[in-house]
């Protein structure tokens, strides 16, 4: 269930945040930690008495108190917190790349479902949102078609993406000091670094990170437009033009390098940092899928 995964990503962040903490250091007030953890006062009272129940915090009076540091068994694992249409978004954009899945090339909505260990109705759900785009056409046999799409489509896509991540970028430099998203960056950031180091061997292992990155990004504006347009980025900028695989390995690792001068500049917060930052990544972007789409 959804809330349910959003209960456990919410408790995952709180403990690696206390984990970094002196003992016996108070908590903030629920309205505080609800606003930094991105989540309703409801959910941090579920997280606290959880927290609570192990032993992890303790009540005196009013205050609540860190009693010992998070274990590593303490986290939930990390599938848990992540939702099912989340999570038929990932498998599903798994399954396109490693795949290699052609234009015009059929989806089986029964078979992804026993794939991924979901209902039907999560996939047809997660589908059908790309129909009105042209980008999945459904059949009447409850089957599904992959559909390419023109230059001019994928240039009017563009330019929407980067009014929308332009925008979510400078709103990502404006939160809290503390906010989640700034350690996700700096874990993010290691990642990229380490994938780099292996890229020869791990260099399919991209677009994922890269999928997280820009959606971490995007979560930043707190638009449900944006995050909802974020679906169609995922299936399009991260994917599609996999299916050219000359220098891909070279593209990425490319690609890499600029995501973590995109990051420094969002550390900066410097608002013209960032903008140069965001426009040579997504300058890259468009021409990686332009080239793609003419070669496809």
């Amino acid at each position: 269930m959804k809330s349910d995964s959003v209960f456990k990503k919410a408790f995952n962040i709180l403990l690696s945040r206390l984990a970094d903490s002196a003992r016996d250091i108070g908590l903030e007030p629920e309205a505080r930690l609800a606003d930094r953890l991105g989540v309703s006062r409801t959910t941090v009272r579920k997280v606290l008495v959880e927290l609570e129940r192990r032993g992890i915090v303790v009540r005196r009076g009013t205050k609540i108190r860190l009693r010992k540091k998070p274990a590593r068994r303490d986290y939930f694992p990390s599938e848990d917190t992540v939702s099912t249409s989340d999570r038929v978004e990932q498998k599903f954009l798994e399954w396109i790349l490693r795949g290699d899945r052609k234009p015009n090339q059929q989806i089986n909505g029964l078979e992804l479902a026993r794939e991924f260990n979901v209902s039907t109705i999560a996939i047809r759900d997660y589908l059908n949102r790309f129909t009105r785009f042209g980008l999945v056409e459904r059949r009447p046999n409850s089957g599904w078609i992959i559909r390419g799409f023109t230059k001019e489509f994928a240039l009017e896509l563009f330019e929407v993406r980067e009014m929308f991540e332009l925008r979510s970028a400078l709103a990502f430099a404006h939160q809290h000091p503390n906010a989640p998203a700034w350690t996700a960056l700096r874990r993010m950031a290691q990642e990229h670094r380490e994938l780099l180091a292996e890229i020869k061997t791990r260099y399919h292992d991209f677009s994922s990170l890269d999928e997280r990155f820009h959606r971490l990004i995007n979560n930043a504006s707190r638009n449900r437009f944006i995050e909802d347009f974020h679906d169609v980025i995922s299936l399009i900028f991260h994917y599609h033009y996999q299916w050219n695989k000359a220098d891909e390995r070279e593209r990425n690792a490319v690609a890499i390098a600029e995501h973590l001068d995109y990051i420094k500049a969002l550390e900066t917060r410097d608002p013209q940092r960032i903008e140069k930052a965001c426009g040579i990544h997504l300058a890259s972007a468009r021409e990686t899928l332009l080239r793609s789409i003419i070669q496809t």
